[in-house]
C-alpha cells in the first residue's frame, strides 16, 4: 500500500463480465517470478473472462480507498480441482491477486475468507490450492487461515534457472 493511499474497507463481491478488463490489467501488474510458473504476458493479451475463467468462479474485492473512493484491489478463483462427482465436495483456488497499492491491508486474507464462505456456500466442505516453495508470504498467508501442507512436488518447475517445488496445501472448511 503507499503512503498516499489507505483503505477504508474492502468488501467482496462476485464478479461481473465488466470488471474483466481491470481483473486482467490487475493480473498482468501483479505479475511476478514469486508465483508465475507462464511468461510475463505480452500484448496482445488474452481476454481475463473465457471458457475456463468465468466470472461466477471469481470473487473480488473493492476497497475504500482515501484517494479515489471505490474500485478494485484484488480478486480470487474458486472452482471444483475436476469434473468428477466424486470430488465435488472440494473447492481450490486457482488464482489471488491484490493490487500492489493495497497490500498490506488485508485484502488477501478477506478474499480468503470470502472463498471459505462461498465454498461452503456451495457445499464444499474441503478447500485446497497450489503455490510456489519459494512463495514465502503466500504459504505464510495461507498456513495463518488454516493451511497445511499436504505434499510437495519437488522440483516440479524449472524458472529462471533453478528447480521450484510445488506445494500442495489444503484445509477444512467444516466451521
Amino acid at each position: 500500500m503507499s503512503a498516499t493511499t489507505t483503505l477504508h474497507s474492502v468488501s467482496v463481491r462476485p464478479a461481473l463480465p465488466a470488471d474483466g478488463e481491470t481483473l486482467g490489467e490487475l493480473d498482468r501488474s501483479t505479475w511476478s517470478t514469486l508465483h508465475a510458473v507462464l511468461p510475463r504476458p505480452r500484448p496482445p493479451y488474452e481476454p481475463f473472462f473465457d471458457e475456463r475463467h468465468r466470472p461466477e468462479d471469481i470473487l473480488v474485492a473493492e476497497a475504500a480507498t482515501d484517494v479515489d473512493g471505490k474500485r478494485i484491489a484484488g480478486y480470487i478463483r474458486l472452482v471444483p480441482p475436476t469434473p468428477l462427482a466424486c470430488n465435488a465436495h472440494v473447492r481450490q483456488i486457482q488464482g489471488l491477486a491484490v493490487a500492489a497499492w493495497a497490500r498490506g491491508g488485508g485484502v488477501g486474507r478477506t478474499l480468503l475468507r470470502a472463498a471459505f464462505a462461498e465454498g461452503r456456500r456451495q457445499g464444499a466442505n474441503r478447500i485446497t490450492l497450489r503455490v510456489l516453495g519459494h512463495n514465502t508470504p503466500a504459504r505464510a498467508l495461507y498456513a495463518s487461515e488454516g493451511f497445511a501442507v499436504e505434499g510437495v512436488l519437488s522440483g516440479e518447475f524449472f524458472l529462471h534457472g533453478r528447480y521450484v517445488d510445488d506445494v500442495l496445501m489444503g484445509r477444512s472448511l467444516a466451521p
